[in-house]
């Protein structure tokens, strides 16, 4: 059996940060285990190319979630990145830090060392900001952030005018000093190609010899001696290896997989481990629980003048912005759809954002949950408006179903099940139809066509949201950080309570689920848990 000093499971966003800063010191021995495969894929890093993995089996978990009772009874699919770079190779690289009462809150309530005062350096550790560092910016991190606003379409202009027009301030950097506002959005690319976290802290470490990475295993359980972890045990080619970890384990899986491995191993709610007829190693009733996502809403709205589903949709535009790309890494295809959008409050008593905006020059109405092919958007001229919550009140959970490892979790998410969730979206949905009206917009956009004129009233606007919100991809928290082990699954040292030798990094840590995308502030989490478990050595 062979021995490391740390074993990281998962070579997702933060696995990725934590592989590359263990390793950094030559006499830590480190193995990095991943279910999935290389990221050496022309659509992974062509930055459009989310559209082919966001159900590409090969690399893409593909979850399928249970019915939310409360959302039209639908199920959500969820795509999760199994491949180097886990979901930062098949995101759709929109880079927002988080609101800095988000970290506040998450300090306020016992995790000493997470306020956003404390994190600000580990924000601009991992980052290399296009435009340089300041104070709110780094300027020499791993992750390159590129401003692209002058590459983005002439319609995103509108968009921020009209947002000016409603009173919303046009913020430069929603990554800055403060988050409210309109602007452009930043995204996880450099030259033109997707900056993901693989590209960013592994693949530049890759030859160091006290590192190994291990593809195409899945991580079956983690090994225990009494409640110290030893190690863990993968399936690989269909057999199954054991190997030990004389430090830590420590699993950075993310919001669905790492809670499945806990229950898996033997932690989590009694009453789910007995179910799956799981030996209990340790009760901690809040492993899964707490699940939070962040759910969006889309309107569409055809357009007088020219918009990306122009050039994208006819054979020729396909031809020539493939040409474009391939020769020169610029044009459409080297952008997110999502261009601009913002942070605002719909009601002024708010201290915070509540809604995130999001507006795309390009349009894909048919699309549905499990089909979104980024090259065949809508025949005609149309735009998109979006909205999404910045924070969600509705909580959901994720528990194994037996004790097969390699059978997926039931993700249940309970969207929409509290009201100030619905509330929120309400006023999002209405917002956008004020956007819409404005002078700045709606000289260059009419008919709204999905969900149209007829739907009215409050009851049809929610009755509309009920059917047709779906996941923003942000789940988080369903191994939460808190002091009562009770309530929580790690403490502020991400330890996990209860166990020897286990630490857990990733989204599911998150108290509570930030404002915003997701992916920087789980790169963040990385770095600061590679400052925690270095600093446990020199103690």
């Amino acid at each position: 059996m062979s021995n490391y000093d740390f074993i990281i499971v998962g070579a997702g966003s933060a696995g990725c940060v934590l592989a590359n800063r263990l390793s950094k010191d030559s006499s830590n021995k480190v193995l990095l285990v991943e279910a999935g495969g290389t990221d050496r894929r022309f659509y992974i890093h062509m930055p459009i190319g989310y559209g082919k993995t966001y159900h590409q089996k090969s690399i893409n978990w593909m979850y399928t979630t249970e019915p939310s009772p409360d959302a039209g009874n639908r199920r959500s699919y969820w795509p999760r990145g199994k491949v180097l770079g886990g979901s930062s190779s098949i995101n759709a690289m929109v880079y927002v830090r988080g609101n800095r009462k988000d970290f506040d809150n998450w300090s306020a309530a016992g995790n000493s060392g997470w306020s956003y005062a404390e994190l600000l350096p580990y924000f601009k550790r991992m980052e290399s900001w296009q435009n340089g560092g300041n104070d709110y910016r780094g300027g020499e991190g791993p992750l390159n952030v590129s401003d692209v606003s002058n590459q983005l379409h002439p319609l995103c202009k509108n968009f921020i005018a009209a947002g000016q027009e409603l009173g919303f301030n046009f913020n430069p950097d929603m990554n800055g000093a403060e988050q409210e506002g309109v602007g452009n959005y930043q995204i996880t690319t450099h030259l033109g190609r997707r900056m993901s976290c693989s590209r960013a802290y592994l693949r530049p470490v890759m030859n160091r010899k006290n590192l190994t990475v291990i593809t195409k295993a899945q991580v079956t359980r983690v090994l225990f001696e009494d409640n110290q972890a030893i190690g863990i045990e993968f399936n690989k080619n269909k057999k199954i290896h054991q190997v030990k970890a004389s430090r830590e384990v420590i699993l950075t899986a993310g919001a669905v997989n790492s809670p499945q491995l806990l229950q898996l191993s033997g932690i989590g709610p009694e009453s789910v481990l007995k179910e799956a007829n799981i030996p209990i190693l340790h009760h901690s009733p809040e492993v899964g629980r707490n699940l939070q996502d962040h759910l969006g809403v889309s309107y569409f709205y055809k357009s007088k003048v020219p918009t990306l589903n122009d050039q994208l949709r006819p054979w020729w535009g396909k031809l020539l912005q493939g040409a474009r790309y391939i020769l020169t890494r610029t044009g459409p295809l080297s952008l997110s759809v999502n261009q601009s959008g913002g942070f605002v409050r719909t009601r002024d008593n708010l201290k915070t954002p509540n809604i995130q905006l999001y507006f795309s020059p390009v349009s894909y109405s048919h699309e549905s949950p499990g089909r979104r092919v980024m090259l065949k958007p809508d025949s005609f001229s149309a735009v998109l408006l979006g909205v999404s919550n910045c924070k969600s009140n509705s909580r959901g959970q994720i528990r194994i179903k037996n004790n097969n490892p390699l059978e997926s979790p039931i993700i249940e998410p309970n969207y929409l099940s509290h009201q100030d969730d619905v509330q929120d979206l309400l006023e999002g949905v209405k917002l956008l139809r004020k956007l819409a009206q404005t002078k700045s917009f709606s000289k260059v956009i009419y008919d709204e066509f999905r969900p149209g004129p007829n739907c009215k009233s409050d009851a049809e606007l929610i009755e509309d949201i009920k059917e047709n919100a779906w996941t923003v991809f942000h789940p988080s928290s369903t191994c939460r950080m808190g002091l009562d082990p009770l309530k929580n699954v790690v403490d502020s040292s991400l330890k996990v309570h209860g166990i020897k030798g286990l630490r857990i990094a990733d989204a599911s840590i998150f108290p509570e689920l930030v404002s915003g995308n997701i992916n920087a502030a789980t790169i963040m989490v990385g770095e600061k848990a590679s400052d925690l478990i270095l600093e446990d050595i020199k103690s």
